[in-house]
């Protein structure tokens, strides 16, 4: 899925959060809330850097430490508490997910691969159901809208203006998706060597 699609996930887990935690109140506590469920839901694919969908992608041990922390929210609900049990559920979530997913290979459209995201419980990575087919997929943004409408709905002014730019983002990725693999595989092919260095192998060992 695109990483638009995850944050709005963490969004929607940022409002649904606040509004059940008994006594959690407006304002502040809820704006920090939301946001760090937006935060959470881009947080593992900062891997991107490393080894993608495996360095900090935790399916399971994730959805523990989400389940524990949002007990703790419910129980004890406070700005912090609420915020690391959006983040650690929107984290959670992303993981889960990306199983559903597209493979890892570089035109995961045509369904070569079988690696979808690992699972550190067991040792081993789990294969893409491919419910969406792959991130950018028209599936991928229609999810991105039926996430973002219940968020419209809630939040107001730059909370408002921040989904509605995220949707935009996703319609613009959704329709050069397929075209960016071949820009970049040029792009990496006419870029001086001394100019490559400077780019983390993993980013574009892909590319070459």
């Amino acid at each position: 899925m695109m990483a638009t699609t995850h944050v709005l996930a963490g969004v929607l887990v940022g409002v649904g959060l606040h509004a059940v935690a008994p006594g959690a109140g407006a304002g502040p506590t809820a704006t920090t809330t939301v946001l760090a469920g937006g935060l959470g839901g881009l947080a593992p694919d900062f891997d991107l850097l490393g080894e993608h969908r495996k360095d900090l992608h935790f399916p399971a041990y994730g959805s523990l430490a989400a389940l524990l922390a949002v007990v703790v929210a419910v129980a004890v609900p406070a700005p912090a508490t609420l915020a690391a049990a959006a983040f650690l559920l929107a984290a959670a979530l992303h993981a889960v997910s990306d199983a559903v997913g597209g493979d890892l290979e570089l035109r995961p459209w045509e369904a070569t691969g079988d690696r979808a995201v690992y699972e550190h419980l067991r040792g081993r990575w789990h294969g893409p159901h491919r419910w969406v087919r792959y991130d950018g997929a028209p599936e991928d943004f229609l999810l991105g809208v039926a996430l973002a409408i219940p968020a419209l709905a809630t939040l107001s002014g730059p909370g408002r203006a921040v989904v509605a730019a995220l949707l935009v983002v996703s319609a613009v990725y959704a329709l050069v998706r397929r075209r960016l693999v071949d820009a970049g595989e040029r792009a990496v092919g006419a870029l001086p060597e001394s100019v490559l260095a400077a780019v983390p192998e993993t980013v574009i060992e892909d590319l070459r």
